[in-house]
């Protein structure tokens, strides 16, 4: 008999057990989906209750309006950019806002009129206000909390929703 037949019997034996922790692992995964299928899901984006900000009459093309949104903790800025842009209000889709604490670290931001950026101090992150917000430099993560706006009849722009998540909430649920 040969030293051979004894490494391959223990060698099956370890494929066995690995084989055997893995169908084991496969169930309790199954088991843990079907519990979340069968949970409900959770809703798309979260509702605020919509809060006037301002005026289009307050809004100057390229100029910074300091608003705060959904609460008075939560420093933002509307802007009247001139041209339509993505998730862009009113008569001319140009008017946008956005929180004014970057996700990263939580440093107030500063708005760039001459590339229409607005861009963060600490580890110089800068997000693209023409294009709702999406990081273009830095250590950020995730793009920039985009409101969501509505411009009434009379002007009034009320915010009604954030598309991501604040820096330094758990959630976006006030």
């Amino acid at each position: 008999m040969t030293k051979g037949c004894d490494r391959q019997v223990d060698i099956g034996r370890r494929f066995f057990l690995r084989g055997g922790a893995m169908a084991a692992a496969g169930a309790a995964a199954s088991v843990a989906v079907s519990a979340a299928a069968e949970a409900k899901p959770a809703p798309a984006r979260v509702d605020y209750p919509s809060n006037r900000l301002a005026n289009v009459s307050q809004l100057r093309i390229n100029e910074p309006l300091a608003v705060s949104y959904p609460d008075a903790d939560a420093p933002g800025v509307l802007l009247k950019l001139g041209k339509r842009v993505p998730g862009g209000a009113g008569p001319d889709g140009d008017i946008v806002g956005f929180s004014t604490i970057c996700p990263h670290k939580g440093f107030p931001l500063a708005y760039s009129s001459a590339d229409r950026t607005l861009n963060c101090p600490g580890h110089y992150s800068r997000f693209d206000c023409e294009s709702g917000g999406q990081q273009i430099w830095g250590q950020a993560t995730q793009n920039l909390p985009q409101y969501i706006l509505r411009v009434a009849a009379n002007g009034d722009i009320h915010a009604e929703g954030v598309d991501e998540l604040l820096y330094g909430r758990l959630s976006n649920v006030l």
